[in-house]
């Protein structure tokens, strides 16, 4: 029985650390982490949209994450790893923290989502179901399915090809929760390939791994090419999104010009 207990207990931790980590670095574009134990200690894999936020300026970010993980979740020495998102747009856990954010800030519902499903399949997804629910409209619970592209739902190909992640934001009207599934096209397996257009070859991307080492810690950071983002961090990256948004036409919209 302790053993079920002990399993029970690093599982409610690892979730614990996970939610601190999706808070406190959430402007450095956080994904998910990544945590093995290794003889020497514990690895800390950290998958963000922008490395040089959680590394901080001369590493005291770093250094104050290292600190944090190893006092107050009980990490034997952690060796942290920041790997950059080579396609934050792709990354279901980014696209909800975004979408998220927007809701945070009063954008309208299905203007966010439909925002962020233009932004999803602009980005190279096969297709993307968004799901919202919660105090949309009123006092009444309600939710929306918004689907484009080609989504498996079910089988071996959906749990293959599909990545989701779930998000809850809460705003004046109360707690909404955000559900996002995308398909991607380079999981689709050989048997079932989409026909295309044939296009120019592209370049396989540089991958950088750099070491940089602050005090007595040394941190990989594994760069993925060239970012086109201007955006600094992720609250800019929403600020941006929010002018461009504007320009949207929702279905209501649309509905209002046929009449």
């Amino acid at each position: 029985m302790s053993s079920v207990k002990n399993v029970i207990k690093d599982n409610y931790n690892m979730m614990l650390l996970k939610d601190y980590l999706r808070e406190a670095i959430k402007d450095a574009g956080f994904s998910h982490a990544e945590i093995s134990k290794t003889p020497t200690g514990t690895r800390v894999a950290l998958h963000v949209t922008r490395p040089g936020i959680v590394i901080g300026r001369k590493g005291a970010g770093i250094r104050e994450l290292t600190e944090k993980l190893a006092s107050e979740f009980g990490l034997k020495n952690p060796q942290i790893s920041v790997n950059e998102i080579e396609k934050p747009d792709l990354s279901p856990s980014v696209m909800c923290n975004r979408m998220a954010s927007h809701l945070e800030r009063g954008t309208a519902f299905r203007r966010a989502t439909m925002w962020t499903i233009k932004q999803i399949m602009e980005g190279g997804a096969m297709g993307v179901q968004i799901t919202i629910s919660g105090k949309l409209r009123g006092d009444r619970s309600a939710f929306e399915k918004h689907t484009a592209g080609i989504l498996p739902r079910a089988g071996h190909h959906a749990e293959v090809i599909v990545d989701e992640d779930i998000a809850h934001v809460t705003t004046k009207m109360g707690s909404i929760g955000i559900r996002i599934r995308i398909a991607i096209k380079e999981k689709l397996i050989p048997e079932f390939e989409l026909k295309k257009v044939e296009k120019e070859k592209e370049k396989p991307k540089e991958v950088k791994v750099e070491e940089i080492q602050v005090g007595d810690i040394k941190v990989e950071v594994i760069k993925a090419g060239e970012n086109k983002d201007k955006a600094k961090s992720e609250s800019e990256q929403i600020e941006i999104e929010e002018k461009k948004m504007e320009n949207l036409e929702t279905l209501e919209e649309e509905e209002e010009k046929m009449k």
